[in-house]
This record gives C-alpha cells, structure tokens and sequence, in this order.
C-alpha cells in the first residue's frame, strides 16, 4: 500500500494540485494536466489486476488513496473516483469469474479512462432501473436513446459505462436493463452545462445519447428492473458508495489540518491567549476529528470485507454481510459525507470571519463537501432502505 501511495502521489505532486485546485475552481475548468500527471503515474490501471497489467490494488487501497488525493484536489478526486468505481467494479466481477468485464480492464491497462453514465433526472431508482432506451439493433447489439446527468470526466473520457431498459416483449415479460459500454462517436452528445456551487473542476455535464451503438461485445450484463446481486452492478453500487465516502472524508481530514494550523497562528485578543489554548476552539476541532476517524473506520471495514467477498480469502475479522451488502454500502456513504460536511463546517466557526473569503482553502473545501448530498444514496433512499429491512413494505400484512 505505501508503495502504490507513494509512486501514485508524491507530497510534491499533491501540492501542485492544490495550486492548480484554486484555478481550476475560479476558472470552472476541468484539471486536465492532473489527469495527464496521474495517467502517466499509472493511476487508471490502480485496480487492474497484475496479470492484466495492472498495479493489483485493491478497493481498500484505492480508497486510501482517494481521501489523500481528495485533501490536494477534490474535484479532481471526484473525477478519477468515476474511473475507480467503473474498474473497481469489474475487478470485483472479475474476482467472481465474469469473463465479460476483462476487457474493460484490458482497456483500463492500456490507458483508456472511463466515466460513469447511470444517474438521470428524476431515476431515484438510479442503477436498478433506467429510463434510457435500449433498441435492439438486429446483431446482438443495442441502440440507446436518453439523457444521463451528473458524467464527471465528460470532456476526457474514453469509454463510458451506462446503462438502458430493454424493450418488453410482451404484457407478461419481465422487465430487463443491459448494462455496457460506449465510445464517443456522432450519436453521443455532451453538453457544456456545469456551473455549479462546488466541485467545479470535475465538469460533471449532461450527456445526452441519440441511438448509441453499444454493440454485442460491449455489453456486460442485463439484470431484472430491481434491486439486484448481479456482481457488475453490485461492484458498482460497493465501489461508488464508498469511494464516494472515501473522497468526502479526505476533504473533512484537509479541513481539519487547515484548521489546526489556524489554530496555532491565530490569538484571541480579548481574552490574551492562542487560538490553540481556547477550549471552544479545541473542542469544535476535536468533534471534527472525532467524526472523522468513525468515518474512516466505517469505510476501511466494509472496504476489507468487499474485497474479501470478492477473493474469497476472508482475513481474521472480515464478514460476509449476505442480504445487508446494500445497507452498509449506503449507510456508509450518508454517515461519512454527513460527518465531512459538520466536520468542515466545525471547522468554519472554528477559524474566523477570514474563511469566509474567496481566497481561503476552506471558504472553496465548504463548496466542494457539500456536492455530497447529491450523490445516492441520498439521505431519504437510506432511510427507506433501513425501515423496509426493519418494518417491510409499507402496507404489508403483518
């Protein structure tokens, strides 16, 4: 892991992408030189197996070293998060024996990037439902027609992961979604519509798809409309949640340093002593950091027993969480952004009216943290979620 982390992000490549996180911020430009000094690192082969002619991370580690990239530059953080989850994905299929998902990371090897086309507006149902079009184009092959929402990487990417709903056959056909991969090309349109709050620089746009080829060899599964355990989607929902936590927690750990070291700088004039020495101060620092390191714990955890899930090698403590996978990947993904956001906000009322201005780290990690209320689950799916597993459907006989 030390090793991976220190080839993959230098102190010193860290700091230039903190340098270039404030243009790129004021600018809303996407950070393409981050990309390009990552790619070159072999960051887009993190989670490639090594006989594919990957690194051999795995989720675990790739989360640690999002949270550390995700202290330098958020955005860009969220950014490559997309790509992580796409092969995080397939690396967990791939451990499982899903022979459709190696070439992704074959493509992933050779140092292709790929981006994440699922959310659209007003999908609550996100991955286990689409209202995207999947025409069947007569060799094996789909056409698909929508709108996706929210494509972080959209004016890099090469490949994306999207996902449309099969016609239906007939009034007893079970409904069904394909699952594959796209290139750009004519029918795939991207809009140049991000001018947002925070994380700016991930350039997150719409992209609309106007029959899209995703040939025969390109798909890699079709599911039931539903929540389901195919591994694909499974890898998907585990890998995006919490990587998702991994990035929100690391802009909470940043916010918590820059805090300290306000701290140790700052005097309070009226009562004559440091910063450092007030116990407001301190306690609203350490209920920063006392959230924070629950958050960590939580994710590292559920991470171990992922990959364990997937190797099947179960080390000392690891648990395979059968019917419950789905909770704790979203429960961890609402308990850790929510604990970034208070944690950056403690930090905020810890550091004095300075913060407020646009010319301070924190006034642009207080943008950034809040972009994850946004991403599923949202707080009113996980709650849902935990009172149908604890109560049933609403409305059911009991």
């Amino acid at each position: 892991m030390n090793a991976i982390s220190e080839d993959l992000l230098p102190d010193s490549l860290l700091e230039t992408f903190r340098e270039r996180a404030v243009i790129h911020d004021r600018e809303n430009t996407f950070p393409e030189q981050d990309l390009a000094d990552l790619r070159e690192r072999g960051y887009l082969r993190l989670l490639v197996p090594e006989e594919l002619g990957g690194l051999g991370g795995t989720l675990l580690e790739a989360a640690r070293i999002q949270r550390r990239l995700a202290a330098a530059a958020p955005a860009t953080a969220l950014s490559m998060n997309m790509h992580l989850v796409v092969t995080g994905a397939a690396l967990h299929a791939h451990r499982l024996g899903v022979e459709a998902v190696r070439p992704m990371l074959e493509d992933a090897a050779a140092g292709n990037l790929f981006a994440f086309g699922i959310s659209e507006a007003g999908n609550d149902a996100m991955l286990f439902d689409a209202s995207t079009r999947a025409e069947p184009d007569g060799d094996g092959g789909h056409l698909l027609t929508g709108t996706k929402i929210f494509t972080s990487l959209a004016p890099v990417w090469d490949r994306l992961i999207v996902h449309g709903r099969l016609p239906e056959d007939g009034p007893e056909a079970e409904p069904r979604l394909v699952f594959g991969v796209l290139e750009r090309d004519e029918h795939v349109e991207t809009l140049d519509d991000w001018d947002t709050h925070g994380m700016r620089p991930s350039q997150s746009r719409t992209t609309r798809l106007h029959g899209a080829p995703l040939p025969a060899e390109r798909v890699v599964t079709t599911t039931p409309v539903g929540p389901n355990a195919d591994p694909f989607v499974m890898g998907i929902f585990g890998a995006f949640e919490l990587l998702i936590a991994s990035v929100y927690t690391g802009i909470g750990e940043r916010a918590v340093s820059v805090g300290v070291d306000i701290a140790r700088t700052r005097r309070n004039v009226t009562k004559g002593i440091a910063h450092a020495d007030d116990p407001d101060i301190r306690r609203r620092l350490a209920t920063a950091a006392i959230a924070l390191d629950g958050a960590v714990l939580q994710t590292e955890k559920v991470l171990a027993d992922f990959d364990a899930l997937g190797t099947g090698e179960a080390g000392p403590g690891t648990l395979d969480h059968g019917p419950r996978w789905f909770l704790h990947f979203s429960g961890v993904k609402s308990r850790a952004t929510e604990a970034a956001i208070a944690a950056v906000d403690q930090v905020l009322r810890a550091s004095g009216g300075a913060q407020y201005f646009r010319r301070s780290e924190l006034e642009r990690l207080s943008r950034d943290v809040r972009a994850g209320l946004y991403h599923p689950s949202d707080e009113e799916s996980v709650h849902a979620s935990y009172a149908k597993a604890l109560l049933g459907e609403i409305g059911e006989e009991r």
